[in-house]
This record gives structure tokens, C-alpha cells and sequence, in this order.
């Protein structure tokens, strides 16, 4: 069973920077597709940014150029560069894959049955 883990959450002043880490065991790096979501208090989850096999990425509007997802396929991790704080950004964020690769991901988490646990991502004013 693919076990997902999120790590590198933590507390950062605005305009600081942060790299979220997905380790993905048992997930075949050929054949995926990973995306971030996050939960921020009294608001919806939202997805954030995907990546798949094909090297297709989304990212949502809110992000775009702030933002950079990529994939070391050696370590079944993929990560997440969070530059340009905002207090806005502060959330739990999540990781979810699915084991069949999307040509264009998109935060659709239905489509992603394998999640971790969150990691918290705290943005100071």
C-alpha cells in the first residue's frame, strides 16, 4: 500500500520561503500523480499545486509565481518551494497521490485515495 508523509511544515514571517517534502513509499514514480492540498481554519480545502509523470503541473491562481512543485523520482518524493510568504497561505497542507498518472493534474482529492497526515504551515504578519 502506498504510504504518503509530509514533511517541513513550520513558522515563518512573511515573504519567507519553506520547502514541503511528499515521500511517497510504494508509489511507482512512472505512473503518478501527487497533489498539494490545504485546509486553513473556517475555510474549504483548496488544492494547490500537482505534478505527474507526463511533467505536467498545476498550481492555483493564488500561488502562480510564488510557488514551485517538482519530483526527485529516485526518492518517491516530490516537493513543494513555498517563496513569497503570505499570512494568507497558513494552513494544514496535505499530500495526496494516486498510483495512475493524469496527463494534466488537477486538485480533483477524489481521484487521490492515498493522503498523509498534513503538515502545518504557520505565515506571521
Amino acid at each position: 500500500e502506498v504510504q504518503v508523509v509530509e514533511s517541513g511544515g513550520g513558522l515563518v514571517q512573511a515573504g519567507g520561503s519553506l520547502r514541503l517534502s511528499c515521500a511517497a513509499a510504494g508509489l511507482a514514480f512512472d505512473d503518478y500523480a501527487i497533489c498539494w492540498f490545504r485546509q486553513a481554519p473556517g475555510k474549504e480545502r483548496e488544492g494547490v499545486s500537482c505534478i505527474s509523470n507526463y511533467g505536467n503541473m498545476y498550481h492555483t491562481d493564488s500561488v502562480k509565481g510564488r510557488f514551485t512543485i517538482s519530483s526527485d523520482n529516485a526518492k518517491n518524493t516530490v516537493h513543494l518551494q513555498m517563496d513569497s510568504l503570505k499570512p494568507e497561505d497558513t494552513a494544514v497542507y496535505y499530500c495526496a497521490a494516486r498510483a495512475r498518472g493524469v496527463v494534466y493534474p488537477y486538485p480533483l482529492d477524489w481521484e487521490y485515495p492515498h493522503w498523509g497526515q498534513g503538515t502545518q504551515v504557520t505565515v506571521s504578519s
